[in-house]
């Protein structure tokens, strides 16, 4: 295999630039005293509402252990409530509490601004052009509904 070859292996990329966008990330969270994963959580229930663990883990892109205790300390930080689901009492929903959404909405716009400055040098067409692209491939090779 030849580095070109590499270079163009779109799932290689991908990782490189989202290893990239999420370490810089980190450094804007930090801040706020939120990590990626939290603000992955806070973002999936602000946009979403309440998630059983297994959703929020396929939906964060978060292994359901790490997510467990990524949910523990955003639980003793009073950022979430977990409550059993009226269907199923052994499966418990994850709620977004009232600082949880504050702290999402305080950090949501330093999202904003990596993604924007992650698409700085393509054009508005390109890059709605990519993200479609990218919707349809999550929805070729997704396993849930969700």
């Amino acid at each position: 295999m030849v580095a070109r070859d590499l270079e163009g292996f779109a799932p290689y990329m991908l990782n490189r630039i989202m290893a990239r966008y999420n370490a810089g990330v980190a450094e804007i969270l930090a801040p706020e005293g939120v990590s990626v994963p939290q603000m992955r959580a806070l973002a999936v229930l602000a946009a979403y509402g309440p998630r059983t663990v297994n959703e929020l883990s396929v939906l964060t892109v978060i292994k359901q252990s790490t997510l467990s205790r990524t949910l523990d300390s955003m639980e003793a930080a009073g950022l979430i409530r977990r409550e059993p689901c009226e269907k199923d009492s052994r499966v418990r929903l994850v709620h977004l509490t009232e600082a949880g959404a504050a702290l999402h909405d305080r950090a949501w716009p330093a999202m904003r601004e990596a993604e924007e400055r992650l698409f700085a040098a393509i054009p508005h067409a390109e890059r709605a052009a990519f993200t479609a692209t990218l919707g349809r491939i999550l929805r070729s090779i997704r396993h849930h509904d969700f």
